[in-house]
């Protein structure tokens, strides 16, 4: 594996994370991957971090699948599908769901072509900011295929069931505007790096914890019963209300100009 192929540099405790293949236009084959999977396996257990930001390096955030190089081989196919627990995500589907497991706003930076699995990786952040230029595309349908990087989650948080068939069964492209009016773009800006950075800043000010456990939150029970969702929300606030940073931003926000900083996040 290369590492080089995804690039991390922390920032003010902002990673920022590189898809570093721009002569391929950051297409996935096997070691991309793997490098992804390492990159969020890492990320998670850093607890210094506040932010994730996702971009590509060269003219495209990523073109989906390195069909060539994957589909050479039939080990790579059981490498990329394989699981022990059919529940579980597989490597393929991991790029894109365990952006979710990372306690801290994740926040993909859109720009050229968001094709295949590079639009299944971009569905995995909380959130997407694009140019204006952006193209996007479930394009396995291109290749008779179905989006299985996690791609039937994804659709289903962000679009009723007849869109995200409309997406799936024809692969066509579609620009950020529309993209944003399907609710599949949070926003759409001239310089997302910038936008996205602020955003991070932003969410940044607020207790760590908080953060974490909003987003733990809404993973958990977004689509769960109200019972459900009812008992975790007290459970957190529970939780939260008993760690030292929520006492911190309380001070903070009433006495800003004696502002202290945060201690180290919780488990989430």
């Amino acid at each position: 594996m290369n590492p080089s192929l995804v690039t991390t540099k922390i920032e003010e405790n902002i990673a920022i994370v590189t898809l570093n293949r721009a002569d391929k236009h950051n297409a996935l084959n096997l070691d991309m991957f793997k490098a992804i999977r390492a990159t969020i396996k890492s990320l998670k257990k850093n607890k210094t971090i506040r932010a994730v930001i996702v971009q590509g390096d060269g003219v495209d955030f990523c073109t989906g699948l390195d069909v060539k190089s994957v589909m050479g081989k039939v080990s790579n196919f059981i490498a990329l599908l394989f699981k022990w627990r059919p529940g579980k995500a597989n490597l393929a589907q991991y790029v894109s769901t365990g952006w979710q497991e990372i306690p801290v706003p994740v926040i993909m930076v859109l720009h050229g072509r968001v094709w295949g699995g590079g639009l299944q990786i971009a569905l995995g952040g909380d959130f997407r900011i694009a140019h204006p230029e952006t193209t996007l595309s479930v394009l396995e349908a291109r290749w008779g295929l179905v989006p299985d990087m996690g791609g039937t989650l994804a659709l289903k948080e962000q679009l009723p069931a007849d869109k995200a068939k409309l997406l799936a069964m024809t692969g066509r492209e579609i620009s950020a505007k529309q993209a944003q009016k399907l609710n599949l773009i949070t926003k759409v800006s001239e310089v997302p790096v910038e936008a996205a950075m602020a955003l991070a800043q932003e969410i940044s000010a607020q207790s760590p914890d908080s953060v974490a456990a909003v987003k733990k939150l809404y993973k958990n029970a977004w689509w769960h019963s109200k019972a459900f969702a009812l008992a975790r929300e007290s459970w957190y606030q529970i939780k939260i209300i008993q760690g030292k940073n929520q006492g911190i931003k309380t001070r903070n926000q009433l006495n800003p100009e004696q502002a202290k900083p945060f201690k180290q996040r919780s488990n989430w």
